[in-house]
Protein backbone atom coordinates (compact mmCIF):
# COMPACT_ATOMS: atom_id res chain seq x y z
CA UNK A 1 0.00 0.00 0.00
CA UNK A 2 1.28 3.50 -1.25
CA UNK A 3 1.67 6.07 1.52
CA UNK A 4 -0.08 9.51 0.15
CA UNK A 5 1.92 12.05 2.22
CA UNK A 6 5.27 10.43 2.00
CA UNK A 7 7.33 12.14 -1.11
CA UNK A 8 8.42 9.00 -2.72
CA UNK A 9 5.07 7.15 -2.54
CA UNK A 10 6.58 4.31 -0.31
CA UNK A 11 5.20 2.78 2.57
CA UNK A 12 5.03 5.07 5.32
CA UNK A 13 7.01 2.80 7.77
CA UNK A 14 10.01 1.69 5.86
CA UNK A 15 10.99 5.38 4.80
CA UNK A 16 13.30 7.44 6.21
CA UNK A 17 10.54 10.72 5.72
CA UNK A 18 8.35 8.77 7.42
CA UNK A 19 5.53 10.56 9.62
CA UNK A 20 7.26 10.91 12.99
CA UNK A 21 9.59 12.44 10.86
CA UNK A 22 7.81 15.15 9.09
CA UNK A 23 5.69 16.00 12.65
CA UNK A 24 9.39 17.21 14.12
CA UNK A 25 9.90 19.67 10.92
CA UNK A 26 12.71 17.26 9.46
CA UNK A 27 11.37 17.96 5.99
CA UNK A 28 8.79 20.57 6.75
CA UNK A 29 6.19 21.46 9.04
CA UNK A 30 2.24 19.97 8.71
CA UNK A 31 0.58 22.49 7.01
CA UNK A 32 3.59 24.93 6.88
CA UNK A 33 5.07 26.51 3.88
CA UNK A 34 8.32 27.51 2.71
CA UNK A 35 9.39 31.14 1.39
CA UNK A 36 6.91 31.14 -1.67
CA UNK A 37 4.12 29.69 0.59
CA UNK A 38 5.03 25.87 -1.39
CA UNK A 39 5.30 22.60 1.09
CA UNK A 40 8.81 21.62 2.51
CA UNK A 41 9.20 18.05 1.46
CA UNK A 42 12.14 15.63 0.32
CA UNK A 43 12.23 14.97 -3.13
CA UNK A 44 12.26 10.91 -3.84
CA UNK A 45 15.95 10.81 -4.91
CA UNK A 46 16.68 11.98 -0.83
CA UNK A 47 14.69 9.57 0.71
CA UNK A 48 15.85 6.99 -1.31
CA UNK A 49 19.18 7.99 -0.66
CA UNK A 50 19.00 7.92 3.32
CA UNK A 51 17.62 4.20 2.94
CA UNK A 52 20.73 3.33 1.02
CA UNK A 53 23.30 5.19 3.34
CA UNK A 54 21.48 3.78 6.69
CA UNK A 55 21.62 0.15 5.01
CA UNK A 56 25.25 0.24 4.27
CA UNK A 57 26.22 2.15 7.38
CA UNK A 58 24.79 -0.86 9.06
CA UNK A 59 26.81 -3.55 6.58
CA UNK A 60 30.12 -1.39 6.87
CA UNK A 61 30.26 -1.35 10.81
CA UNK A 62 33.58 -2.52 12.41
CA UNK A 63 31.38 -4.59 14.76
CA UNK A 64 28.71 -5.68 12.63
CA UNK A 65 29.16 -9.15 13.50
CA UNK A 66 29.76 -9.20 17.33
CA UNK A 67 26.72 -11.08 18.86
CA UNK A 68 25.08 -10.40 22.41
CA UNK A 69 26.62 -12.31 25.16
CA UNK A 70 24.97 -14.15 27.53
CA UNK A 71 23.74 -12.52 31.12
CA UNK A 72 26.18 -13.27 33.88
CA UNK A 73 24.20 -15.82 36.04
CA UNK A 74 24.87 -13.76 39.12
CA UNK A 75 23.99 -10.73 37.77
CA UNK A 76 20.92 -11.61 36.61
CA UNK A 77 19.60 -13.00 40.11
CA UNK A 78 20.70 -9.81 41.23
CA UNK A 79 18.39 -8.20 38.76
CA UNK A 80 15.39 -10.10 39.46
CA UNK A 81 15.82 -9.53 43.37
CA UNK A 82 15.62 -5.78 42.52
CA UNK A 83 12.39 -6.11 40.44
CA UNK A 84 10.80 -7.63 43.68
CA UNK A 85 8.52 -6.12 45.54
CA UNK A 86 7.74 -8.87 48.07
CA UNK A 87 8.88 -7.38 51.38
CA UNK A 88 10.05 -11.10 52.35
CA UNK A 89 12.33 -11.18 49.33
CA UNK A 90 15.85 -12.82 49.69
CA UNK A 91 19.05 -12.90 47.21
CA UNK A 92 21.10 -15.37 48.13
CA UNK A 93 23.32 -15.23 44.89
CA UNK A 94 25.67 -12.46 45.88
CA UNK A 95 29.35 -13.70 46.74
CA UNK A 96 29.89 -10.62 49.28
CA UNK A 97 29.26 -10.78 53.47
CA UNK A 98 26.50 -9.02 54.46
CA UNK A 99 25.59 -8.30 58.61
CA UNK A 100 22.93 -10.22 60.82
CA UNK A 101 21.00 -7.40 59.41
CA UNK A 102 21.32 -8.04 55.78
CA UNK A 103 23.81 -4.86 55.28
CA UNK A 104 27.27 -4.67 53.96
CA UNK A 105 29.97 -4.59 56.62
CA UNK A 106 32.66 -2.74 57.03
CA UNK A 107 35.33 -4.01 59.52
CA UNK A 108 36.61 -1.49 62.23
CA UNK A 109 40.12 -2.82 61.84
CA UNK A 110 39.82 -1.32 58.22
CA UNK A 111 37.90 1.95 59.64
CA UNK A 112 41.29 2.25 62.02
CA UNK A 113 43.97 1.91 59.51
CA UNK A 114 41.86 4.25 56.70
CA UNK A 115 42.01 7.02 59.61
CA UNK A 116 45.46 6.19 60.22
CA UNK A 117 46.62 6.51 57.18
CA UNK A 118 44.52 9.33 55.99
CA UNK A 119 46.33 11.35 59.43
CA UNK A 120 49.35 10.58 57.65
CA UNK A 121 48.69 12.62 54.80
CA UNK A 122 50.81 10.48 52.07
CA UNK A 123 50.98 11.14 48.40
CA UNK A 124 49.47 9.41 45.89
CA UNK A 125 52.51 8.35 43.74
CA UNK A 126 52.51 5.53 41.68
CA UNK A 127 53.83 2.29 43.60
CA UNK A 128 55.99 0.43 41.69
CA UNK A 129 55.01 -2.46 39.32
CA UNK A 130 55.23 -4.97 41.92
CA UNK A 131 52.94 -3.16 44.25
CA UNK A 132 53.39 -2.21 47.97
CA UNK A 133 56.68 -3.78 49.53
CA UNK A 134 55.18 -4.28 52.89
CA UNK A 135 52.07 -5.65 51.68
CA UNK A 136 53.98 -8.18 49.60
CA UNK A 137 55.93 -9.32 52.52
CA UNK A 138 53.31 -9.50 54.83
CA UNK A 139 50.85 -11.32 52.68
CA UNK A 140 53.56 -14.23 52.25
CA UNK A 141 54.30 -14.09 55.89
CA UNK A 142 50.12 -14.67 56.52
CA UNK A 143 49.86 -17.35 53.52
CA UNK A 144 53.20 -19.33 54.23
CA UNK A 145 53.77 -18.57 57.96
CA UNK A 146 55.87 -16.17 59.54
CA UNK A 147 58.10 -18.90 60.46
CA UNK A 148 58.05 -20.69 57.17
CA UNK A 149 62.03 -22.03 55.85
CA UNK A 150 60.57 -20.42 52.04
CA UNK A 151 60.44 -17.04 53.71
CA UNK A 152 63.66 -17.49 55.51
CA UNK A 153 65.57 -18.57 52.60
CA UNK A 154 64.17 -16.02 50.24
CA UNK A 155 62.83 -18.55 48.08
CA UNK A 156 59.75 -16.59 46.66
CA UNK A 157 58.47 -13.80 44.93
CA UNK A 158 54.96 -12.08 45.95
CA UNK A 159 53.67 -8.96 43.92
CA UNK A 160 50.88 -7.08 44.27
CA UNK A 161 47.50 -7.80 42.34
CA UNK A 162 44.08 -6.27 41.90
CA UNK A 163 42.51 -8.93 44.04
CA UNK A 164 41.97 -12.25 43.43
CA UNK A 165 40.63 -12.41 39.67
CA UNK A 166 43.96 -10.55 38.68
CA UNK A 167 46.27 -12.43 40.76
CA UNK A 168 44.87 -15.39 38.91
CA UNK A 169 45.61 -13.83 35.64
CA UNK A 170 48.68 -12.86 36.60
CA UNK A 171 49.99 -16.69 37.07
CA UNK A 172 48.36 -17.71 33.74
CA UNK A 173 50.01 -15.60 31.87
CA UNK A 174 53.05 -16.55 33.67
CA UNK A 175 52.39 -20.14 33.09
CA UNK A 176 52.01 -19.59 29.52
CA UNK A 177 54.84 -17.88 28.35
CA UNK A 178 57.29 -19.74 30.62
CA UNK A 179 55.71 -22.94 31.96
CA UNK A 180 57.54 -25.43 29.00
CA UNK A 181 56.14 -29.07 30.03
CA UNK A 182 52.08 -28.30 29.22
CA UNK A 183 49.20 -26.19 28.18
CA UNK A 184 46.78 -28.25 30.33
CA UNK A 185 45.12 -26.92 33.50
CA UNK A 186 43.20 -29.29 35.11
CA UNK A 187 40.24 -27.60 37.50
CA UNK A 188 37.38 -29.21 40.05
CA UNK A 189 34.34 -30.36 38.64
CA UNK A 190 32.83 -28.01 39.08
CA UNK A 191 34.89 -24.94 40.09
CA UNK A 192 34.45 -21.24 40.63
CA UNK A 193 32.75 -19.82 37.06
CA UNK A 194 35.79 -17.60 36.67
CA UNK A 195 38.70 -19.80 36.23
CA UNK A 196 37.75 -21.17 33.05
CA UNK A 197 37.97 -17.42 31.38
CA UNK A 198 40.76 -16.60 33.08
CA UNK A 199 42.84 -19.61 32.32
CA UNK A 200 41.24 -19.95 28.80
CA UNK A 201 42.03 -16.50 27.47
CA UNK A 202 45.55 -16.74 28.98
CA UNK A 203 46.13 -19.17 25.89
CA UNK A 204 45.63 -22.35 28.00
CA UNK A 205 43.71 -25.63 27.63
CA UNK A 206 40.98 -26.62 30.23
CA UNK A 207 40.62 -29.98 31.66
CA UNK A 208 38.86 -31.54 34.45
CA UNK A 209 38.81 -33.96 37.37
CA UNK A 210 36.04 -35.04 39.91
CA UNK A 211 35.68 -33.40 42.78
CA UNK A 212 32.28 -32.71 43.78
CA UNK A 213 29.64 -35.42 44.38
CA UNK A 214 25.91 -34.68 43.94
CA UNK A 215 24.66 -37.93 45.25
CA UNK A 216 26.19 -37.02 49.07
CA UNK A 217 26.83 -33.07 48.28
CA UNK A 218 30.45 -34.24 49.59
CA UNK A 219 33.78 -34.36 48.62
CA UNK A 220 34.34 -37.13 45.82
CA UNK A 221 37.57 -37.93 47.38
CA UNK A 222 37.84 -41.33 45.67
CA UNK A 223 37.04 -40.06 42.75
CA UNK A 224 39.35 -37.06 43.11
CA UNK A 225 42.85 -39.44 43.78
CA UNK A 226 41.81 -41.53 40.65
CA UNK A 227 41.13 -38.81 38.02
CA UNK A 228 44.44 -37.11 39.21
CA UNK A 229 46.37 -40.57 39.47
CA UNK A 230 45.86 -40.67 35.68
CA UNK A 231 46.67 -36.52 34.64
CA UNK A 232 49.88 -36.38 32.49
CA UNK A 233 53.16 -35.81 34.25
CA UNK A 234 53.78 -32.18 34.55
CA UNK A 235 50.34 -30.92 34.13
CA UNK A 236 49.17 -27.49 35.64
CA UNK A 237 45.86 -28.65 38.75
CA UNK A 238 44.36 -26.16 40.35
CA UNK A 239 43.06 -26.40 44.16
CA UNK A 240 40.96 -24.14 45.96
CA UNK A 241 43.01 -24.01 49.44
CA UNK A 242 39.96 -23.85 51.25
CA UNK A 243 35.96 -22.87 51.24
CA UNK A 244 35.99 -24.40 47.97
CA UNK A 245 33.61 -22.02 45.53
CA UNK A 246 30.93 -22.63 44.96
CA UNK A 247 30.72 -25.82 46.48
CA UNK A 248 31.76 -25.39 50.67
CA UNK A 249 32.92 -28.81 50.17
CA UNK A 250 36.82 -28.93 51.45
CA UNK A 251 38.93 -32.53 51.82
CA UNK A 252 39.82 -33.00 55.46
CA UNK A 253 43.88 -32.86 56.13
CA UNK A 254 44.27 -36.65 55.98
CA UNK A 255 42.51 -36.42 52.28
CA UNK A 256 44.77 -33.66 51.65
CA UNK A 257 47.74 -35.61 52.37
CA UNK A 258 47.11 -38.58 50.19
CA UNK A 259 45.99 -35.41 47.73
CA UNK A 260 49.82 -34.17 47.89
CA UNK A 261 50.82 -37.18 47.73
CA UNK A 262 49.74 -38.13 44.37
CA UNK A 263 49.95 -34.91 43.02
CA UNK A 264 53.91 -35.78 44.09
CA UNK A 265 54.03 -38.85 42.44
CA UNK A 266 52.64 -37.18 38.82
CA UNK A 267 54.89 -34.83 39.01
CA UNK A 268 52.07 -32.03 38.78
CA UNK A 269 52.37 -28.58 38.71
CA UNK A 270 49.99 -26.87 41.57
CA UNK A 271 48.44 -23.62 41.60
CA UNK A 272 46.40 -22.95 44.97
CA UNK A 273 43.54 -20.02 44.72
CA UNK A 274 43.43 -18.99 48.48
CA UNK A 275 41.01 -16.43 48.14
CA UNK A 276 39.09 -16.81 52.09
CA UNK A 277 42.11 -17.02 54.53
CA UNK A 278 40.78 -16.57 57.71
CA UNK A 279 36.79 -16.29 56.14
CA UNK A 280 36.48 -20.25 56.04
CA UNK A 281 36.68 -21.29 59.78
CA UNK A 282 37.99 -17.93 61.50
CA UNK A 283 41.68 -19.29 61.75
CA UNK A 284 44.21 -18.07 59.23
CA UNK A 285 46.61 -21.52 60.03
CA UNK A 286 43.88 -23.91 59.83
CA UNK A 287 42.68 -22.35 56.28
CA UNK A 288 46.08 -21.75 54.88
CA UNK A 289 46.92 -25.93 56.02
CA UNK A 290 47.06 -27.56 52.82
CA UNK A 291 49.16 -25.02 51.09
CA UNK A 292 51.84 -25.01 53.92
CA UNK A 293 51.61 -28.83 53.79
CA UNK A 294 51.94 -28.86 49.80
CA UNK A 295 55.11 -27.02 50.56
CA UNK A 296 56.63 -29.30 53.20
CA UNK A 297 56.26 -32.07 51.18
CA UNK A 298 58.94 -30.27 48.89
CA UNK A 299 56.37 -28.59 46.19
CA UNK A 300 56.75 -25.56 44.58
CA UNK A 301 53.47 -24.36 44.09
CA UNK A 302 52.23 -21.18 43.05
CA UNK A 303 49.53 -19.17 44.60
CA UNK A 304 46.98 -16.60 44.96
CA UNK A 305 45.14 -14.92 47.53
CA UNK A 306 42.57 -11.75 47.95
CA UNK A 307 41.73 -9.43 50.41
CA UNK A 308 38.06 -8.87 49.58
CA UNK A 309 36.27 -11.34 52.05
CA UNK A 310 38.40 -11.79 55.32
CA UNK A 311 39.05 -8.21 55.10
CA UNK A 312 36.10 -7.01 53.10
CA UNK A 313 38.27 -5.26 50.52
CA UNK A 314 35.58 -5.59 47.85
CA UNK A 315 36.04 -2.44 45.91
CA UNK A 316 39.92 -1.57 46.84
CA UNK A 317 40.84 -4.77 44.49
CA UNK A 318 43.66 -6.09 46.93
CA UNK A 319 45.18 -9.37 46.31
CA UNK A 320 48.82 -10.87 46.10
CA UNK A 321 50.56 -13.68 43.55
CA UNK A 322 53.36 -15.82 44.85
CA UNK A 323 55.94 -18.23 43.05
CA UNK A 324 57.59 -20.80 45.36
CA UNK A 325 61.17 -21.54 43.69
CA UNK A 326 63.96 -23.05 43.74
CA UNK A 327 66.84 -20.51 45.54
CA UNK A 328 66.60 -17.06 45.95
CA UNK A 329 68.33 -16.11 42.68
CA UNK A 330 65.51 -18.04 40.97
CA UNK A 331 63.31 -15.87 42.71
CA UNK A 332 64.74 -12.70 41.70
CA UNK A 333 64.39 -13.86 37.86
CA UNK A 334 61.10 -14.68 38.17
CA UNK A 335 60.21 -11.52 39.82
CA UNK A 336 61.78 -9.78 37.37
CA UNK A 337 59.71 -11.37 34.38
CA UNK A 338 56.33 -11.02 36.31
CA UNK A 339 57.15 -7.36 36.35
CA UNK A 340 57.34 -7.10 32.38
CA UNK A 341 54.10 -9.09 32.14
CA UNK A 342 52.30 -6.73 34.94
CA UNK A 343 53.86 -3.57 33.13
CA UNK A 344 51.53 -3.77 29.91
CA UNK A 345 48.30 -5.09 31.79
CA UNK A 346 48.21 -1.96 34.60
CA UNK A 347 51.60 -0.98 34.94
CA UNK A 348 51.40 -1.06 38.53
CA UNK A 349 48.20 -1.82 40.66
CA UNK A 350 46.73 0.97 43.14
CA UNK A 351 47.66 1.49 46.19
CA UNK A 352 44.79 2.85 48.90
CA UNK A 353 43.84 -1.18 49.40
CA UNK A 354 47.45 -1.96 50.23
CA UNK A 355 48.31 0.52 52.52
CA UNK A 356 44.91 -0.83 54.07
CA UNK A 357 45.52 -4.70 54.23
CA UNK A 358 49.30 -3.48 55.38
CA UNK A 359 48.61 -1.43 58.30
CA UNK A 360 46.11 -3.90 59.76
CA UNK A 361 48.77 -7.00 59.00
CA UNK A 362 51.60 -4.89 60.43
CA UNK A 363 50.20 -3.02 63.21
CA UNK A 364 49.97 -5.65 66.00
CA UNK A 365 47.01 -4.22 67.60
CA UNK A 366 45.25 -3.94 64.68
CA UNK A 367 46.09 -7.48 63.26
CA UNK A 368 44.76 -8.66 66.62
CA UNK A 369 41.33 -6.97 66.32
CA UNK A 370 41.08 -8.17 62.09
CA UNK A 371 41.88 -11.78 63.54
CA UNK A 372 38.48 -11.17 66.14
CA UNK A 373 36.44 -9.71 63.22
CA UNK A 374 37.09 -11.90 60.23
CA UNK A 375 36.61 -15.13 62.74
CA UNK A 376 33.37 -13.24 63.80
CA UNK A 377 32.20 -13.17 59.94
CA UNK A 378 33.04 -16.86 59.88
CA UNK A 379 31.21 -18.00 62.88
CA UNK A 380 27.66 -15.92 61.77
CA UNK A 381 28.18 -18.23 58.61
CA UNK A 382 28.69 -21.41 60.16
CA UNK A 383 26.08 -20.40 62.58
CA UNK A 384 23.39 -19.72 60.06
CA UNK A 385 24.23 -22.84 58.76
CA UNK A 386 23.30 -24.57 62.02
CA UNK A 387 19.73 -22.74 62.20
CA UNK A 388 19.02 -23.30 58.72
CA UNK A 389 19.18 -27.21 59.31
CA UNK A 390 17.30 -26.55 62.77
CA UNK A 391 14.79 -25.14 60.95
CA UNK A 392 14.69 -27.59 58.33
CA UNK A 393 13.93 -29.92 60.92
CA UNK A 394 11.65 -28.11 62.84
CA UNK A 395 9.40 -27.47 60.26
CA UNK A 396 9.37 -31.17 59.78
CA UNK A 397 11.68 -32.06 56.54
CA UNK A 398 12.84 -35.71 56.34
CA UNK A 399 15.44 -34.85 54.39
CA UNK A 400 19.47 -35.51 55.14
CA UNK A 401 20.65 -31.73 55.61
CA UNK A 402 23.84 -32.47 57.23
CA UNK A 403 25.70 -31.62 54.47
CA UNK A 404 24.92 -27.50 54.76
CA UNK A 405 26.37 -27.94 58.17
CA UNK A 406 29.58 -29.85 56.61
CA UNK A 407 30.17 -27.36 54.08
CA UNK A 408 32.50 -24.66 55.05
CA UNK A 409 32.64 -21.12 53.64
CA UNK A 410 30.42 -18.37 52.03
CA UNK A 411 28.70 -20.46 49.87
CA UNK A 412 26.48 -24.40 49.95
CA UNK A 413 25.43 -26.57 47.52
CA UNK A 414 22.36 -27.24 49.19
CA UNK A 415 21.49 -29.97 47.07
CA UNK A 416 17.79 -28.43 45.07
CA UNK A 417 17.13 -29.28 41.97
CA UNK A 418 16.45 -26.44 38.77
CA UNK A 419 12.70 -27.02 39.27
CA UNK A 420 12.91 -26.65 43.04
CA UNK A 421 14.49 -23.31 42.97
CA UNK A 422 12.49 -21.75 40.75
CA UNK A 423 9.81 -23.08 42.53
CA UNK A 424 11.29 -20.87 45.81
CA UNK A 425 11.88 -17.70 43.15
CA UNK A 426 8.19 -17.66 42.00
CA UNK A 427 6.25 -18.83 45.34
CA UNK A 428 8.55 -17.13 47.87
CA UNK A 429 10.63 -14.45 45.88
CA UNK A 430 13.92 -16.46 46.90
CA UNK A 431 16.62 -16.40 44.48
CA UNK A 432 19.43 -18.08 44.33
CA UNK A 433 21.13 -19.84 40.75
CA UNK A 434 19.70 -22.55 39.17
CA UNK A 435 22.28 -25.25 40.43
CA UNK A 436 20.85 -24.76 43.58
CA UNK A 437 23.67 -22.59 45.59
CA UNK A 438 23.33 -20.04 48.31
CA UNK A 439 25.39 -17.60 49.74
CA UNK A 440 25.00 -18.44 53.69
CA UNK A 441 25.84 -14.45 53.96
CA UNK A 442 22.53 -13.63 53.04
CA UNK A 443 20.81 -15.53 55.81
CA UNK A 444 20.22 -13.88 58.95
CA UNK A 445 18.64 -14.77 62.07
CA UNK A 446 15.69 -13.12 60.72
CA UNK A 447 15.04 -14.76 57.37
CA UNK A 448 16.83 -18.33 58.46
CA UNK A 449 12.73 -19.47 59.25
CA UNK A 450 11.46 -18.42 56.69
CA UNK A 451 14.42 -19.72 53.94
CA UNK A 452 13.73 -22.86 56.02
CA UNK A 453 10.36 -23.03 55.38
CA UNK A 454 10.52 -22.41 51.88
CA UNK A 455 12.89 -25.36 51.29
CA UNK A 456 10.26 -27.48 53.02
CA UNK A 457 7.63 -26.69 51.26
CA UNK A 458 9.18 -27.47 47.49
CA UNK A 459 11.24 -30.06 48.80
CA UNK A 460 7.95 -32.08 50.91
Amino acid sequence: MKDPSCPSGSAGAGCSCNAASRRRGRWGRRGGAGPLGARLTAPPEVCSSAQTAASAARASSWWSHVEMGPPDPILGVTEAFKRDTNAKKMNLGVGAYRDDNGKPYVLNCVRKAEAQIAAKKMDKEYLPIAGLAEFNKASAELALGETSEVIKNGRYVTVQSISGTGSLRIGANFLQRFFKSSRDVYLPKPSWGNHTPIFRDAGLQLQAYRYYDPKTCGFDFSGALDDISKIPEKSIILFHACAHNPTGVDPRPEQWKELASVVKQRNLFVFFDMAYQGFASGDINRDAWAVRHFIEQGINIVLSQSYAKNMGLYGERVGAFTVICSDAEEAKRVESQLKILIRPMYSNPPINGARIASTILNSPDLRQEWLGEVKGMADRIIGMRTQLVSNLKKEGSSYNWQHITDQIGMFCFTGLKPEQVERLTKEFSIYMTKDGRISVAGVTSGNVGYLAHAIYQVTK
